[in-house]
């Protein structure tokens, strides 16, 4: 059964990603609306993006995923949302897998996309990003951003939920620097959710698990096969959750500190 015409808002939030937001924006040209929330950019993404006919932007102070994702949320003026990372593209088969789908009247209220990540312009195929996925088109009255992780955010759907057949490319890594520089953050946002859910810093875990993921990553999800560059992202992965418990254990003694000033 096909049913009314069903018209698509394209979420994304941005910070600094010329040379990627250019690539998602032609992706996505088919949404009858394309919304993108701009944290004070400063490498002209903001002005890229105001000069870009088919584009709404708007500017927000980042504070963190989350946040900033829910508040892009309800500016959508559509159920149907299309909600995209800037160095995420969709290609033509699953631009008309998108179509297809909002077309359709069923029950089904979000889906889940699998993604293909890229190492600059290659694929990586292993390293363990060969079964990851998100939802990314979803109804925005059957959905919200979760309170409980401002870091790789989850989407608490009301409803049933399917599975996309095409894959999103997901360009990940764009250079060294770049990607260290991702990957301290969110080990850093790691760090504040889990001061914050009362977890404690620990020296042995601060060995084994970053440890763990670089094997977990290099090794049994065979980043090895992906040859320097699995090597490069599983080491950068593992380093992320170092930083996790290295920002946790400033977090701490900065708790501590403030505490003993406080003391009468």
């Amino acid at each position: 059964m096909i049913a009314k015409t069903q018209k698509i808002s394209a979420l994304i939030i941005t910070y600094n990603e010329i040379g990627y937001i250019e690539r998602c924006i032609e992706s996505v040209d088919f949404a009858d609306e394309i919304l993108v929330v701009d944290s004070y950019s400063t490498d002209g993404t903001y002005e890229y993006l105001l000069n870009h006919p088919k584009v709404k932007v708007i500017q927000n102070p980042f504070e963190n995923f989350t946040a900033q994702k829910s508040f892009a949320l309800k500016q959508a003026a559509h159920d149907w949302v299309l909600f995209l990372d800037a160095d995420e593209i969709v290609g033509p088969s699953l631009r008309n897998e998108i179509l297809e789908t909002v077309r359709k009247e069923n029950d089904i209220v979000a889906y889940w996309f699998y993604r293909q990540f890229m190492f600059q312009q290659s694929k990586l195929r292993f390293s363990g990003w060969q079964t990851d996925k998100n939802y990314r088109l979803f109804r925005k009255s059957k959905a919200k951003f979760s309170d409980c992780k401002i870091v790789h955010e989850t989407l608490d759907i009301d409803g049933k939920s399917g599975i996309f057949k095409e894959k999103l490319i997901h360009y990940c890594y764009k250079d060294y620097k770049d990607y260290k520089g991702k990957m301290l953050q969110y080990g850093r946002l790691k760090a504040i959710e889990a001061f914050y859910t009362e977890k404690s810093f620990n020296y042995i875990m601060m060995v084994i698990k970053p440890s763990w993921k670089f094997f977990n990553h290099y090794i049994l999800r065979l980043g090895i096969l992906d040859g320097k560059k699995g090597f490069i992202v599983c080491y950068l992965n593992a380093l992320g959750v170092l930083e996790r418990f290295r920002e946790l254990k400033r977090l701490e003694q900065k708790n501590e500190l403030a505490y003993y000033l406080v003391m009468p």
